[in-house]
């Protein structure tokens, strides 16, 4: 890890790094004083996975629950799907139901009722993609100090009358217009679209990205990878447990954006969006056409070639194997996302 992020540890303390995916949520404890090597780290399930397995719990109880807390990953919806039709009820608060779906006409669809208290009878369910007790509880059971800042990344859809994923793709586009560097992508305060962000922020009290932003930097902050930038275009794909991101970048900047779910792309038909998208010749329509996220292009795009070195990292990687390099910042593929938000934000905030 670069002098910068030294630097800024020894200004600002202990920060907490956390990525949180759909299948896990990755951490660091970044320590100044110690090598990057020896910072603690932890790979635990996802926040929505430990959500979905308290509610199938309370399935086999024969209860019924009630969610309550804010905004988070909707990776457990299935089991509210699952208890609903096993003949129990679901309640929630407006603001925990938006897990679900940001439309309360569709959660209602589903079969679940609203209540802003806990109905008598049911067991509340807490919702929440950061929970500052869990985190410092873990932290002091493993004689770790608090962190003095915490930095969090997930993926956030946001809510657009247009439909979410066609609101993801405009919210590439606003970034790459905005600014190609994807240091800049991390928010001190979210803008109000971003809707998992912004509970996740309040939480935290600290800077938070979108987890593709982060996987991105991840990659960055491997000085081979960034130094390679610059002598030609580059290809950098994140293969994660629900979505892959991949992006162009040419001297440390983004030039374009690709993002499909994982689960719904063959490796020959992902090798044939790459190739298309490496040509810029890949509209967003046409990924949307098959249930992806669709492509965002920035300005000059063209300048820098085939952009066919590639690195790969993500928890599915194996997916490209022998189509790639495979990528392990500091020896840790699954602490990507986490390092890369660390050396983004230390990259323009080191005193």
């Amino acid at each position: 890890m670069d002098e910068s992020v030294h630097k800024f540890l020894r200004s600002t303390g202990p920060v907490l790094c956390v990525d949180i995916g759909s299948g896990t949520q990755d951490a660091l404890l970044a320590r100044p004083g110690l090598e990057c090597e020896n910072w603690p780290r932890f790979v635990l399930p996802s926040p929505a996975r430990m959500v979905a397995q308290r509610i199938r719990e309370l399935t086999l109880l024969r209860r019924d629950l009630w969610l309550y807390g804010g905004n988070m990953g909707g990776g457990f919806s299935q089991a509210v799907k699952e208890h609903l039709r096993a003949g129990f009820k679901v309640w929630s608060t407006p603001a925990a139901s938006r897990g679900i779906h940001d439309r309360e006409d569709v959660v209602r669809g589903m079969g679940v009722e609203f209540c802003t208290v806990c109905p008598e009878g049911c067991v509340p369910v807490f919702l929440s993609d950061y929970a500052p007790d869990f985190w410092a509880g873990l932290l002091r059971m493993s004689g770790l100090p608090q962190p003095h800042m915490v930095l969090a990344a997930a993926q956030d859809h946001g809510h657009h009358v247009e439909g979410n994923r066609l609101g993801r793709m405009l919210m590439w586009n606003r970034l790459l217009a905005e600014s190609a560097d994807p240091a800049s992508w991390i928010y001190s305060t979210p803008p109000p679209a971003l809707t998992r962000l912004q509970p996740l922020h309040d939480k935290t009290g600290g800077p938070v990205a979108d987890t593709g932003a982060s996987a991105l930097l991840g990659a960055l902050c491997d000085s081979e990878v960034m130094d390679r930038s610059f002598r030609e275009g580059i290809t950098v794909i994140n293969v994660g447990n629900g979505h892959t991101v991949a992006a162009l970048v040419y001297k440390g900047l983004v030039r374009g954006i690709y993002e499909h779910h994982t689960g719904m792309r063959s490796l020959e038909q992902l090798l044939a969006d790459l190739e298309q998208f490496r040509k810029h010749w890949l509209p967003a329509e046409e990924v949307q056409a098959t249930g992806g996220h669709g492509t965002a292009f920035g300005p000059y795009c063209e300048e820098a070639g085939g952009y066919l070195p590639t690195f790969i990292t993500g928890p599915r990687r194996a997916l490209l194997q022998g189509h790639g390099r495979f990528l392990a910042p500091h020896g840790d593929m699954m602490l990507a996302g986490s390092l890369g938000l660390l050396w983004g934000w230390a990259r323009t905030h080191a005193d």
